[in-house]
């Protein structure tokens, strides 16, 4: 199974950037460099998707409608792509 979901990254004035989940609340991260944000967000994406299932935890459901306030005034924005290779509870 592959879900989709819509990742916003934002450039602070220190160089690093911030990324942020959009459709998977409390997932996001920051790199030295967007690079290093897009493999960060990824291996949060994994780690937390893993947790929730081991929990039996519904993962959500990808939005691609899904907004943050900021989302708007990302500097980039993308897909990432989550493939489970794990029995879970299900999708909300």
């Amino acid at each position: 199974m592959e879900l989709k979901y819509h990742a916003a990254y934002f450039k602070e004035p220190d160089g690093w950037f911030v990324v942020k989940l959009l459709d998977f609340p409390g997932v996001f991260s920051q790199g030295k460099t967007l690079k290093s944000a897009r493999w960060m967000i990824r291996d949060a994406l994994k780690s937390m998707a893993e947790a929730m299932a081991e929990d039996g935890e519904s993962l959500p459901r990808p939005n691609s409608k899904a907004k943050s306030g900021k989302a708007a005034k990302a500097d980039f924005r993308e897909i990432i792509r989550l493939s489970t290779r794990f029995q879970t509870a299900g999708i909300k």
